[in-house]
C-alpha cells in the first residue's frame, strides 16, 4: 500500500484532503501528513527529526531495561550511563511535532483559501422539451 505517491501529491488540495494530512501529520508520523500534502522538504526534515527522536527514545529504552533486567542477578543497582537520553529523545520528537503543527496551519489554510477562490457552482439550465 502506498502512503503517497507524486501522482496524488500534485492533486488539488481540498478541505478533506488537507484535514486527513493534518490527521496523519498530528496523530501518526510527524512529516508523513507533510509528504502527503506536496511539502516535500518539510515532511522529509520533519520525518527525519522523528525518527532521530524516535530511534534516541529506542536507545534510552535499552539502557533502562539493562539496568533493571541487571537487577535480577546479585549484582546492584547501577545507573543507566546516559540518564539524560530520554529527555533528549523527548525535545526531538517534540521539536518534529511542533514543526508538523505549524506545518499543518499552513495546508489548512491553503486549503481554505483554494476553497475560497473556487467558483460557486451553478446548476445548468433545465431543458425545455
Amino acid at each position: 500500500m502506498k502512503t503517497f505517491s507524486l501522482r496524488e501529491a500534485r492533486k488539488p488540495l481540498t478541505a478533506s484532503r488537507a484535514y486527513s494530512c493534518v490527521l496523519m501529520n498530528q496523530f501518526a508520523t510527524p512529516g508523513l501528513g507533510s509528504l502527503m500534502a506536496g511539502r516535500f522538504l518539510e515532511g522529509s526534515i520533519q520525518l527525519a527529526i522523528a525518527l532521530l527522536g524516535f530511534g534516541l527514545f529506542i536507545g534510552w529504552f535499552v539502557q533502562l531495561l539493562y539496568a533493571l533486567y541487571s537487577q535480577i542477578g546479585d549484582s546492584p543497582l547501577d545507573a543507566p550511563p546516559y540518564p539524560w537520553l530520554g529527555k533528549v529523545a523527548l525535545i526531538v520528537f517534540g521539536t518534529s511535532w511542533l514543526l508538523s503543527w505549524i506545518t499543518s496551519i499552513s495546508v489548512l489554510r491553503e486549503a481554505k483559501r483554494k476553497e475560497s477562490n473556487k467558483p460557486p457552482f451553478i446548476p445548468p439550465p433545465p431543458k425545455n422539451g
